[in-house]
């Protein structure tokens, strides 16, 4: 016999259905909205939608409002009332490489502005040396770009990252200790704010403004352009790898050679990294020095030399390449070295990344590296995820990263020797990350942490994203964090930019 349900239950019912049908009713709205102005975009049934609305990390699945793809500045105003109207979080999206899918909102429902498919020109002044790049272009582009007018920027190497979040948070490469990162070589901006205004910042306008926005921006603001300060190319770029497979407390000794090194007279234009993966067996590591000097190379063995004595065992592989500037940018921008992405699809990953920026004041400690090595050579190689460290050479004498001084930008840190990169990944994209791997990603970091003064002044950085970092937002922006809000409280007091690490209303 079939049992009716309650009227309580057709209540519920009744009152659920009419929620779903107004946010039906709300996001048809604002679509129409946009179809009305004129805007480009795709929205659930689309064709085209699955792809505009998927993740970078497939850890991460959303489903925003809307994709809208705005072909001028003016646009981003227009679909940013858009969304006030229909109050609507909005998110931007450049490259779309966020560790969490921020650039999708980090959320369902959100409004996301994708600056790639059009805001991608890049203007060089040649007398100036100065380029005004629009917020949709990403890396590899701007390195040829600037290269063709014999210009350079400090970046990361992934050619499908995009400008405007890279800088917006940091923005580290090889040659960040010889120029400083890519966000500090904004001389200004232009960007669209929570009401849907349009405005520039620097330090001469809206001065508190340029200020957030070098270190915090998508919380504040949509930013659709950056002027930046260009350097001349080196005459010379030497790419070196040089590969080892160690013990662990042998890996912890060249650990500390390395911190050693990179504490003395390192020259700014010696940009490197230790990175480690799986050994060939348990209690081994596979470590790999490598990086480019941009100088000399008559120059590059009395630079190199004193570490790999000091490191003393044969090398399995190496490699030391000369070239020229924008050759080591391809090195290190991907498996086939080619830097424009233009018309070619961009991959994905199913990955957890945790980071540490370790103070230059306070080093690693021999105790700390011993723990750590011993868990990778043991834990690390009985693990089925696959994964990779890299130690990056932050700071130390002579950096233009550290020079900054720590109140100019809204940055964080300004005190690091190392920015530590943990990455764990599977081979099948589509597959459910592990449980057993983010813990063990997590166990990485604990063997460096736990094992230091319990004072320990460590730090997080703002573009190795981790949604399950504890503390994040002393941990990514500091003592400025404070100041951030007082910020976001002048500035977007509704929350229109919010997303899981976005800056929180006083």
């Amino acid at each position: 016999m079939a049992i009716m349900p309650s009227f309580a239950s057709f209540f519920t019912f009744a009152i659920l259905s009419g929620f779903l049908c107004a946010i039906s009713f709300a996001q048809s709205d604002l679509i129409s909205d946009l179809k009305s102005n004129g805007i480009d975009y795709v929205a659930s049934g689309d064709s085209g939608f699955a792809t505009a609305s998927a993740a970078f990390n497939h850890r991460f699945t959303y489903t925003p409002a809307a994709v809208a793809y705005p072909t001028t500045p003016e646009q981003v105003s227009t679909i940013v009332q858009i969304a006030v109207k229909h109050n609507t979080h909005v998110s931007a999206r450049s490259g779309g490489h966020s560790y969490i899918a921020n650039g999708l909102g980090g959320q369902n429902g959100v409004l996301v502005i994708d600056l790639n498919r059009h805001l991608t020109q890049i203007q060089v002044d040649s007398s100036s040396g100065r380029a005004t790049i629009q917020s949709g272009s990403r890396l590899g582009n701007i390195a040829l770009t600037l290269n063709d007018h014999g210009r350079g920027l400090g970046h990361g190497t992934c050619p499908y990252v995009g400008i405007g979040g890279h800088a917006s948070f940091g923005g580290f490469g090889y040659a960040s200790r010889l120029w400083g990162m890519a966000m500090d070589a904004i001389v200004s901006m232009n960007l669209v704010l929570a009401n849907g205004t349009a405005v520039t910042a620097s330090k001469s306008e809206n001065s508190e403004l340029f200020w957030g926005m070098r270190g915090a921006g998508p919380s504040f603001g949509i930013t659709t352009s950056i002027t930046v300060e260009t350097f001349p190319t080196p005459d010379s770029a030497t790419v070196f790898l040089y590969t080892w497979d160690f013990t662990a407390s042998k890996a912890a000794s060249v650990l500390n050679a390395y911190q050693s090194f990179s504490l003395g007279q390192v020259p700014p234009g010696f940009g490197s990294e230790l990175e480690m993966q799986k050994g060939s067996r348990k209690g081994r590591i596979s470590m790999t020095l490598q990086g480019v000097w941009f100088g000399d190379e008559s120059a590059f063995d009395g630079i190199i030399n004193p570490l790999l004595n000091q490191i003393g065992q044969r090398t399995q592989s190496q490699q030391v390449t000369p070239g020229r500037y924008i050759d080591s940018v391809a090195f290190f921008g991907g498996e086939d070295g080619r830097l424009n992405t233009t018309g070619r699809p961009d991959g994905h990953d199913n990955f957890y990344v945790k980071s540490l920026l370790t103070p230059e004041s306070q080093p690693i400690g021999n105790e700390s590296a011993q723990a750590f090595m011993t868990y990778l050579a043991n834990e690390g190689f009985g693990t089925n995820l696959d994964w990779f460290i890299e130690v990056e050479e932050f700071g130390g004498p002579g950096s233009a990263v550290n020079a900054v001084p720590v109140e100019d930008t809204s940055f964080g840190n300004r005190d690091a020797l190392f920015l530590i990169q943990f990455y764990g990944f599977t081979d099948d994209v589509d597959t459910t990350f592990p449980s057993s791997g983010l813990t063990f990603i997590d166990g990485m970091v604990n063997n460096i942490v736990n094992h230091m003064p319990s004072d320990w002044s460590y730090s997080a950085y703002p573009n190795y994203l981790d949604n399950r970092l504890q503390n994040w937002q002393q941990l990514y922006f500091g003592q400025n964090y404070g100041r951030l809000q007082q910020l976001k409280a002048s500035i977007d007091p509704s929350n229109m930019f919010q997303f899981p690490t976005s800056i929180e209303l006083p």
